[in-house]
């Protein structure tokens, strides 16, 4: 059961319950203890204005311009100057769930009470998240530094009654959507516009929701894994709990046994276990090792953007407990960018080592099953074009796979001399995760093709829950037809989990 309303404090927002409010509709609020920590802050800051401070981003220009002093008359249009000016995205829009994932983070982020943004200005952005007020934000513009200033800059306009926005289905000027949503737009004080924009919001966002995703298809390909190794008569000695455990890497150790509980009472695998083979392929033998890295990697992934998704990035930064106003990086996105490049390429091995195993299904030389799994071949082609595809995919996530995190390039008149590209980071990961789902669902049509071959033997526990529920939504093909057709509803029931969760439910969840 879902949790009806999540209470925000800034501090303990989980993967899961971030995942939960943006894509199932999960209500949020603030709590008490963050509300008292942002009203204090605040107070902070009109102190500061009060005695004339000069403080980075309240009464200075920003960036480069850091050095221009704007008087207390400017004070309310350098607020929305920030947001129009740096409103420079383009691109296509980023869609529904990176932008409702974008505003939940900044509204975590702002309740941490670092920001100085007033309580009223924080409340508006909790009504536009309950009630479904989604700017239109460009994908691109981001260098990661001082993080998502164009992208947040876009969210922000809205709240002030410009820019754009998609309320109930339709394209609206941010102040008509406001309007129609019944939620008043905010006149904004001093530091409030900086930080609105300020923080690694938009890119944690988009890596959030792809860590989310990758650890269930991680689990998936050892389910597609699991199937090819009974249908192309592998042994399941190479899963041998002996042999793990005395290379101990965690997800090494985690894939061997969803392999061994996936598999268990295979009919199929014990049928051939006097055969003269003496090794497996590495596609098929090291599919712990390979999928397990992977799965390492996701885990690191995961606990790098728990710590993002709950760290104060904006500056300058309140501290309202000594009285102090304080500048420093932390929106600097170099933590997301090393991890979601890293991530990226953890998910292209595991598209590239099912490409592998897809292509031991199709030829005949290497799996013994007719030619790309197709009566009549010659006549039928089979799935001969499926593994071009996958293949195809594959060799995109390499391009993909270099990393946006060993690039830089100054801004700001060299004052910002450094930068992340973290968005780009999480963009391409986004996009590798995308086609290794497609990769590792054209292995399991071809698996579950194969498996139509074994009447007279039982597949292993997991294995026949999976097959039975493709078999629930994709025939067997007898002869050719429509490919694409096959592999998009194979990936659907990928990307929803359906999949993983037929299996689950049948032995239990998978590590």
């Amino acid at each position: 059961m879902g949790i009806e309303c999540l209470i925000l404090d800034g501090k303990n927002l989980s993967l899961e319950q971030f995942v939960q409010s943006v894509r199932n509709g999960c209500k949020i609020m603030l709590s008490e203890e963050s509300q008292a920590r942002v009203v204090r802050a605040r107070k902070a800051v009109d102190r500061a204005l009060h005695d004339k401070k000069i403080i980075y981003g309240l009464t200075t220009g920003f960036g480069a311009l850091s050095d221009v002093v704007i008087s207390e008359e400017q004070t309310k249009q350098l607020q929305k100057n920030i947001l129009m000016s740096h409103a420079a995205g383009v691109g296509n829009y980023l869609n529904e769930e990176a932008v409702r994932g974008a505003l939940l983070l900044k509204i975590n982020n702002l309740a941490s009470g670092y920001a100085g943004i007033k309580l009223e200005t924080l409340n508006t952005l909790v009504e536009m998240f309950n009630n479904r007020v989604h700017p239109l934000v460009p994908e691109k513009g981001s260098v990661g530094a001082s993080g998502d200033l164009a992208p947040l800059a876009h969210i922000a306009l809205v709240l002030i009654g410009q820019g754009k926005a998609v309320f109930a289905g339709r394209e609206l000027q941010g102040k008509e959507a406001m309007k129609e949503a019944g939620i008043r737009i905010v006149d904004l004080e001093a530091g409030e516009g900086l930080a609105l924009i300020n923080g690694t919001q938009v890119m944690t966002a988009i890596g959030a929701l792809t860590v989310y995703d990758a650890l269930n298809l991680l689990k998936t390909a050892d389910i597609a894994a699991g199937i090819s190794l009974e249908v192309l008569l592998a042994s399941n000695m190479e899963l041998d709990k002996k042999i793990h455990e005395v290379r101990p890497h965690p997800g090494q150790i985690i894939s061997a046994d969803n392999l061994r509980r996936i598999t268990k009472n295979s009919e199929i695998v014990s049928s051939h276990k006097d055969c003269s083979r003496v090794q497996d392929a590495y596609s098929i033998r090291c599919s712990p090792q390979v999928h397990g890295a992977s799965i390492d990697a996701a885990h690191y992934a995961r606990r790098v953007l728990e710590i993002e998704m709950n760290a104060a990035t904006e500056n300058p930064l309140i501290f309202s407990d000594t009285d102090q106003i304080i500048s420093g990086g932390n929106f600097h996105g170099q933590p997301v960018a090393l991890t979601m490049d890293f991530l990226a390429i953890a998910l292209s091995e595991i598209a590239n080592i099912s490409e592998r195993r897809i292509e031991r299904l199709v030829n005949p030389h290497l799996s013994g099953l007719p030619a790309f799994l197709i009566k009549e071949a010659g006549l039928n082609s089979g799935f001969m074009i499926a593994q071009y595809t996958a293949a195809a995919l594959v060799s995109e996530n390499k391009v993909l796979s270099h990393p946006a995190s060993v690039d830089s390039i100054p801004t700001s008149a060299n004052k910002e001399d450094h930068v992340s590209m973290g968005t780009i980071a999480a963009r391409k990961c986004r996009e590798i995760l995308k086609n290794a789902e497609i990769v590792v669902s054209i292995e399991l049509l071809c698996a579950a093709q194969a498996m139509d071959l074994f009447t007279n033997l039982r597949a292993g526990v997991g294995t026949m829950e999976a097959y039975k529920l493709i078999r629930n939504h994709v025939s067997h093909m007898e002869e050719d037809r429509i490919v694409s057709e096959d592999i998009n509803t194979m990936s659907e029931l990928v990307r929803t989990g359906d999949i993983l969760h037929a299996v689950e439910k049948k032995i239990g969840i998978l590590n």
